[in-house]
């Protein structure tokens, strides 16, 4: 083990299927220089011999590292991690994801004790510049939005591909993670920080891979987190319940399908009173509003994109004005209402248009399934 300097980071890494990816995560790590640590990997219930390679590269490599059993859940393993680790700081990672500057983790370090030190506060938490890693390495205006989008502080914007680092006290202040669902589980912390303490922007880029979104498709599946992100604030268990298990039904190779997601929140509304439908619409209008900013947030953002401005270093006119006026102006019940009823339209629109299967396995006619 790396001993260089005497705060201790571990490194806690919740895994499930990632024997393919492994090497390549050990080998970043172990190119980061000055720093000491050691890597607690939590497995979920791998069945690719993920835990078996993992012990083999522990073995080799220049840090400590250990592979503990947990059950299945992004939380639970990454609760268990943090109870198997030993260092005073905690850094959560996924293990897919690649920190390429070989100072990334000293350079945090540093600025988070420093952060630490100057405000006498405890109640710090970092995350990384996220950047996307792509197949295809054209400009491309959504992934730039999503990447300058991650660096702000705002509700709802920082996850957990960006990396967490903070104090073991502050995360059992702030913590544990959620292991209610298999899913959401950084949403909840992240709220949490930002309520008791301050975030922090550490100044290393974290690489994180855009597999996913560009098997399931960019808009599909960021519409999916923003119903899970609107469900989760206002505590509708019965979607967050359901929606893992219809997720697992579909061939996570292909194209992500809304249309059986929005078939399924049709069905659990429609048993509801009028009265709780009535309610869950307007909740949803106030989350809605309240994420209207994204909006003159994305038009400033394009203009940058055009410009050839490096994410996240120009100045946002649109998305300032709109915090000064017309935040302010809509935050009511007015506001909300008349956000709700452009929802629903959306909603029942898309209950319309969104297929139900893949278009490979349409029926030829065209009447669908």
């Amino acid at each position: 083990m790396r001993n260089t300097t005497s705060n201790a980071v571990s490194i806690i890494v919740p895994s499930l299927d990632e024997a393919e990816g492994l090497e390549r995560f050990f080998a970043m790590l172990s190119a980061q220089q000055g720093v000491r640590f050691e890597l607690v990997i939590a497995d979920g219930g791998s069945t690719d011999g993920t835990p078996e390679s993992a012990r083999r590269l522990a073995a080799a490599a220049p840090f400590a590292a250990q592979v503990i059993e947990a059950g299945r859940g992004r939380g639970r393993q990454m609760n268990a991690g943090a109870a198997a680790a030993s260092g005073n700081i905690l850094l959560f990672l996924h293990a897919d994801c690649a920190l390429p500057d070989p100072l990334a983790l000293r350079t945090a370090l540093d600025v988070f004790t420093q952060t630490v030190a100057a405000g006498g506060s405890h109640r710090v938490a970092g995350h990384f510049r996220l950047r996307f890693e792509r197949t295809d390495s054209a400009p491309s205006l959504p992934y730039y939005f999503y990447e300058w989008k991650a660096r702000l502080h705002r509700s709802g914007c920082t996850h957990g591909d960006q990396g967490l680092l903070l104090g073991r006290r502050f995360f059992a202040e702030a913590g544990p993670f959620d292991e209610s669902f298999p899913i959401l589980e950084d949403v909840g912390l992240a709220e949490r920080i930002a309520a008791l303490g301050e975030w922090l922007l550490l100044p290393a880029e974290i690489v994180t891979s855009a597999r996913r979104f560009e098997a399931e498709g960019l808009r599909e599946r960021q519409t999916l987190n923003a119903l899970l992100m609107n469900f989760a604030a206002m505590g509708w268990d019965p979607f967050l319940a359901e929606l893992p298990r219809l997720y697992q039904s579909q061939d996570r190779a292909g194209r992500l399908l809304l249309g059986p997601v929005l078939r399924l929140i049709a069905r659990l509304l429609r048993p509801l009173p009028r009265r709780e439908r009535g309610r869950l619409w307007r909740e949803t209008g106030r989350y809605v509003r309240s994420n209207a900013w994204q909006i003159p947030f994305f038009l400033d953002v394009r203009r940058h994109f055009r410009q050839g401005t490096p994410v996240g270093e120009g100045e946002t006119p649109r998305l300032d004005l709109h915090d000064r006026i017309f935040d302010r102006l809509t935050d009511n019940g007015a506001g909300h209402r008349a956000t709700a009823l452009l929802v629903w339209i959306w909603f029942r629109l898309s209950l319309l248009r969104e297929p139900l299967t893949p278009p490979a396995a349409r029926n030829p006619e065209g009447n669908g399934s």
